[in-house]
């Protein structure tokens, strides 16, 4: 039922209903925006999240030419501007009704893709099994239940997602603050556990081969029951009663923005070691993670809430994918800003398609309803705002939009389900 459309078209309706495009101020802090510059900012975007060029989306309207398209692209879009951008559609996305059926913005997965660098650079490092014999970096990005993206970071290589978990949370574009944090088995150490519990945050890792994952106790003498031989490790409360200053010294600076995380999580360890405050703050994160595998094993709605949450990045990773095809989806810059201005606008445009799909897709959903249909609430928090088949995405760029204000809620007219597909 979903209208079928251009990509740019996509990018200049969710303009005309969020106004996003009026966070691209110019760096020079003018106040005077230039004519139709709603469409160039399209069209980089198009020429940057699907990693093509300006020369596809060149044409003959002044807002399309070669010099319009440098003079904003130098002059309007910085990350600064991405970032204002995407709290408009953040907002925007957490006001539909179908994306308050998914979920209420607590919930939040942070997970990386890989993108060959080739081209030398300080901010690609090697690693054969993702980019064969060149370098390359990694988007590490952040998605809530309500399938916005809440921001990203570009680093170099493969590094641990771990790492960089809580400065993502602290640095997000918008949203509200997520209350569980899912990640894969490739982001957890007990100290992110620590310090993830200690901020606030309930992390929930995917653990594999949960039955041989080690639990922890606090009494050793104690009888655990069925849970004797399981929790085999011991909690040192006395080790982090002894740290405790230092521990809340640590928290609150990264709360603050005094320190980055990723610059405390080093620090905390030594050659692969825990130094003596990293292993206080350990052994914090170990009664975290012991509750975290419990609830893994008693609790089948737990465990469906993270794996739907995981579902939902790799859905987002597989649109991504899509969108981002041109140059055989290589990040083809020298410096960290050059890649983040490619990043950024795939992110932005990533929001703006799961706004579109999900607006539309809230529009059929009323529409059955009113039409007499029964669709089951189950039914509908299972639809996917990834879906893609309804938009180009390659060889054709059209800029032109309907008069949308005189289509019934400013929408287009849904297609009908079993009308016959001529494409």
């Amino acid at each position: 039922m979903l209208p079928r459309v251009d990509l740019p078209e996509v990018l200049l309706e969710v303009f005309s209903w969020t106004g996003a495009d009026q966070a691209f101020t110019s760096v020079t802090g003018g106040e005077a925006r230039l004519k139709d510059l709603h469409v160039t900012i399209a069209a980089l975007l198009v020429a940057h999240g699907c990693n093509v060029g300006y020369t596809p989306v060149i044409s003959g309207i002044d807002a399309l030419k070669y010099g319009r398209l440098s003079h904003v692209d130098q002059t309007y879009l910085r990350l600064a501007t991405y970032r204002a951008a995407n709290a408009t559609l953040i907002e925007h996305q957490a006001s539909i009704p179908l994306a308050q059926a998914w979920g209420g913005g607590l919930v939040a997965s942070v997970d990386g893709m890989r993108f060959v660098v080739p081209v030398p650079s300080v901010y690609a490092r090697p690693n054969p099994k993702y980019f064969g014999r060149r370098g390359g970096a990694t988007w590490l990005n952040m998605i809530n239940d309500q399938a916005a993206g809440l921001g990203g970071k570009i680093v170099a290589g493969t590094p641990r997602d771990s790492l960089y978990v809580l400065d993502l949370l602290y640095d997000r574009d918008g949203g509200k603050r997520p209350e569980m944090i899912v990640t894969d088995t490739a982001s957890y150490s007990d100290i992110v556990f620590g310090l993830l519990t200690l901020a606030g945050f309930a992390y929930a890792p995917q653990l594999a081969d949960l039955p041989d994952q080690k639990m922890w106790r606090i009494d050793r003498a104690a009888d655990y029951g069925a849970f004797q031989d399981a929790a085999r490790g011991r909690v040192d409360l006395a080790r982090i009663e002894r740290h405790w200053e230092d521990i809340l010294r640590i928290i609150g600076s990264i709360h603050t923005g005094a320190v980055r995380a990723y610059d405390v999580i080093r620090m905390l360890s030594r050659d692969g070691r825990p130094t003596p405050l990293g292993d206080a703050i350990a052994h914090y994160g170990r009664i975290a993670k012991t509750l975290h595998i419990l609830r893994l094993a008693d609790e089948p709605g737990y465990r469906r809430q993270i794996k739907v949450q995981a579902n939902l990045q790799e859905g987002r990773h597989a649109l991504a994918r899509k969108i981002f095809h041109g140059r055989a989806g290589q990040l083809y810059q020298r410096y960290q800003d050059g890649m983040e201005d490619q990043i950024g606008a795939l992110g932005l445009v990533l929001n703006a398609l799961v706004l579109f799909n999900t607006r539309y897709m809230d529009a059929a959903v009323t529409q059955l309803r009113a039409d007499g249909f029964d669709v089951r609430d189950a039914d509908v928090a299972r639809l996917s705002p990834f879906v893609r088949h309804h938009i180009n995405m390659l060889g054709r760029y059209s800029f032109s939009l309907p008069d949308l204000p005189d289509l019934p809620g400013g929408l287009r007219p849904l297609r009908d389900a079993d009308a016959v597909d001529e494409e």
